[in-house]
């Protein structure tokens, strides 16, 4: 195997070389549940839901990798207090229920399961012994009940966000009580109407930071493989993660890497901006499938400006793959998937995970295929649909998966038996324009819209698709 990702410590792009062989231990920052998914949310997910895929892979010449991949939840933080008390509900309910909305919505655009999906409340012994041993190691300090990490002590401080450790500013804890306006909460001192939990400093709370890494060695040991999580995380949570990890001895993640935002207007999605679009809503208007082809297909380290052009341009390019599948299906019959993938595919998602360009070749292949069903060359049509199929399985968005092949659009075979209209009318439409007997093609697209059915030409042919899908 030959992945090769873009780190964000070295700041280069290097050759995966896993800890331990034919296994790779990934650890991805997962939500803080302290209100309902958006896409900024989820994209981070998927990303490496991709990576997992790809790593995992098999085909002949090409051994996949056991991949373990652990997720965690926050179900503890200021904004979760804040919004649960805003609300009238316990704190541990309004967690719960973002939690499940959350993992409702990673099931809902076909995200595998984490290996271990642990909770930041599960693991405050294992909290607890960190901070016992920063403190014997002389990189933490109690003070009032809070426990603090002593930033200047940890030479390398900085190193992963590229930040110069005399222009950080953490802003968090009692300036008060620190020796140093650097250093960052381990542990947060009790306050009235708060959880607790009980230490050797006093009853209190876990700092977020904390919580990931005790976590991550929890499960994955001293040092694993690749830390992995969103643009905006690399400072302050992914650098004090680092530090405080291994200021306590361990070795930690080899490799770090980053997905970029999904932006409006220019701007991160957040809640606080008010320019979230939930994934509810936007399930309300397309297809599980359909969104995760939307925020899988760009690189992950690229921004996505969300538009609902942008959203409608990504449904048009899935439904012109699953379109070709269902020609394929019924003139030659449901094609399997081919146990490899083209080279240049492969070549593409070893690239730092290029899933722009393994599209660029997926949709080449559509074509091909499209033309070779045009022209009877089923062999060459069922080959290319097989590989269409292998191709888009990395991706997770294989249109003949069970978990969407009958969709959102109702039972299988009613799929089957309209997809079959449709196509049948479309090459009596191809003929009419090719014949220049354009007032009939004008009718066949007129019939097709009365029924609900629109149509768009494109360089690839004309793709159809239900107005209210």
């Amino acid at each position: 195997m030959s992945v090769r990702l873009f780190d964000t410590l070295t700041r280069t792009q290097r050759d995966f070389v896993p800890l331990r062989a034919g296994a790779v231990s990934m650890y991805v920052c997962g939500a803080t549940v302290q209100g309902l998914p958006h896409i900024g949310h989820v994209r981070s997910s998927l990303n490496y839901d991709v990576l997992r895929r790809w790593f995992a892979h098999s085909e002949p010449g090409r051994e996949g990798l056991d991949v373990t991949l652990v997720r965690n939840v926050t179900d503890i933080d200021d904004k979760i207090l804040r919004k649960a008390a805003e609300a009238g509900r316990p704190w541990w309910e309004w967690a719960a229920t973002h939690e499940r909305a959350f993992s409702a919505a990673y099931d809902a655009l076909g995200c595998l399961p984490a290996s271990l999906e642990p909770r930041a409340t599960g693991h405050v012994t294992q909290m607890v012994a960190y901070i016992e041993r920063l403190i014997e190691r002389g990189h933490a300090y109690a003070a009032g009940g809070d426990v603090y990490f002593a930033v200047r002590t940890f030479p390398d401080y900085g190193r992963l966000s590229g930040q110069k450790v005399d222009d950080v500013a953490q802003g968090e804890g009692d300036q008060n009580a620190k020796r140093d306006p650097l250093d960052f909460t381990l542990w947060k001192a009790a306050k009235p109407g708060e959880p607790s939990w009980p230490t050797p400093w006093g009853p209190g709370r876990p700092g977020w930071h904390l919580e990931c890494s005790a976590m991550a060695t929890t499960y994955l040991g001293p040092e694993f493989d690749i830390h992995g999580g969103g643009l905006d995380l690399v400072f302050p949570h992914h650098e004090n993660e680092r530090a405080q990890s291994c200021a306590a001895g361990h070795p930690f993640a080899r490799y770090w890497l980053h997905n970029a935002w999904v932006t409006m207007g220019g701007e991160k999605m957040s809640k606080s901006l008010g320019n979230t679009l939930s994934i509810d809503a936007l399930l309300q208007r397309v297809r599980g499938v359909e969104l995760r082809y939307y925020l899988v297909g760009p690189h992950y380290r690229s921004a996505i400006e969300y538009s609902d052009a942008a959203l409608s341009e990504a449904v048009a390019a899935f439904r012109r793959i699953e379109s070709f599948l269902h020609r394929t299906g019924e003139r030659i019959g449901a094609p399997g998937v081919a146990d490899r993938v083209p080279a240049e595919f492969a070549a593409a998602l070893d690239d730092d995970l290029g899933t722009p360009g393994g599209l660029a070749v997926l949709h080449t292949t559509v074509r091909e295929g499209n033309a070779a069903l045009d022209s009877g060359d089923r062999k060459a049509a069922s080959a290319a649909a097989a590989s269409v199929r292998a191709m888009a399985a990395v991706l997770g968005v294989d249109p003949l998966d069970p978990r969407w092949h009958a969709g959102d659009r109702g039972d299988e075979a009613a799929l089957g038996a309209l997809t079959a209209l449709v196509e049948e009318l479309l090459e009596r439409r191809q003929a009419a324009r090719k014949a220049k007997d354009f007032a009939e093609a004008d009718a066949l697209r007129d019939r097709l819209l009365a029924v609900g059915i629109a149509v768009e030409d494109g360089a690839d042919g004309p793709t159809w698709s239900l107005k209210n899908a």
